[in-house]
């Protein structure tokens, strides 16, 4: 793989962190609520995915129909029976509550699905691809799971800058109690960013389910490239998340072609170093926006 394909692979590779970050980014900038359990949900996404599949034979991405509300709800309803206690708290409840939250998710999936892993099908278009020049070639696959990443992020930001429920999202990240003084229930706007940020997981991991295999104990792993990259991009940018997710994926691809055992490490050191130099990302505001 040629130094140019490793990057081209890498930002398109950034979309698929970019959608495990937005709703991280959403909950954080909306909450100041850092949920552990994060990744446990695009697992959980995933392994619906699968169930949805040896029930119907159908495509895996047709799951979403009934994956995305049911996030949407289940978002909701998680937000309202736990994470509302969590709002406003110092920090260490939030860790211990979603650690456990994690913890529970973790082992539900080991027991219904065993520690085997499992992949999503997609067939051909897994593996077809655009042929740029000898060395640099495109998948189908990628490219499309990078447009809908930008896709996601534009309709999140057209949602926050347009609409009214938006502007009591940004309202309540700026100033909660001049927001609820002004008659807007906070509440409802916590449930609201919650639901939307378990179906934007729910749909980073289908498609993190078509790219490579997974297991119940894969959580911990896509929630550390979903914090990567909110915080290499900046908190509170959701375009922020998509730079830092392109950030990362290119780390991590030119690490590998370096030496493939560098993977990880190249994207984690990139990580560390943003996080020493510009501890605010590198687009970092204290709003939502």
């Amino acid at each position: 793989m040629s130094w140019v394909n490793a990057i081209v692979q890498g930002i398109l590779l950034g979309g698929l962190y970019a959608m495990y970050a937005s709703g991280l980014s959403v909950a954080f900038g909306v909450m100041r609520l850092v949920n552990l359990a994060h990744g446990d949900l695009a697992i959980t996404s995933a392994f619906l995915a699968s169930t949805f599949v040896a029930a119907t034979s159908a495509n895996p991405f047709l799951s979403l129909a009934v994956l995305l509300p049911a996030g949407f709800l289940f978002g909701i309803a998680l937000q309202k029976t736990m994470f509302d206690r969590l709002v406003g708290l110092d920090p260490s409840y939030q860790i211990v509550a979603t650690f456990g939250l994690s913890i529970v998710i973790q082992n539900v999936l080991l027991e219904r699905y065993t520690a085997d892993r499992r992949a999503l099908d997609i067939g051909s278009f897994g593996t077809s691809s655009i042929r740029i020049s000898d060395d640099v070639s495109i998948g189908w696959f990628p490219l499309t799971r990078f447009l809908v990443a930008i896709l996601v992020l534009a309709l999140l930001s057209l949602f926050l800058a347009r609409t009214r429920s938006g502007r009591a999202f940004r309202a309540t990240s700026d100033d909660p109690t001049t927001a609820r003084l002004m008659g807007i229930n906070n509440r409802t706007v916590y449930a609201l960013a919650m639901g939307i940020a378990v179906a934007t997981v729910a749909l980073a991991g289908v498609f993190n389910g078509a790219q490579t295999n997974f297991a119940a104990a894969d959580g911990p792993l896509l929630l550390i490239y979903a914090f990567e990259a909110v915080i290499i991009g900046g908190l509170g940018s959701l375009w922020g998340t998509l730079v830092g997710g392109m950030v990362l994926g290119v780390a991590q691809t030119v690490g590998a072609q370096i030496e493939p055992g560098w993977t990880q490490l190249i994207g984690h050191l990139v990580f560390l170093t943003v996080l020493a130099v510009r501890p605010t990302g590198l687009f970092g505001k204290q709003a939502l926006a």
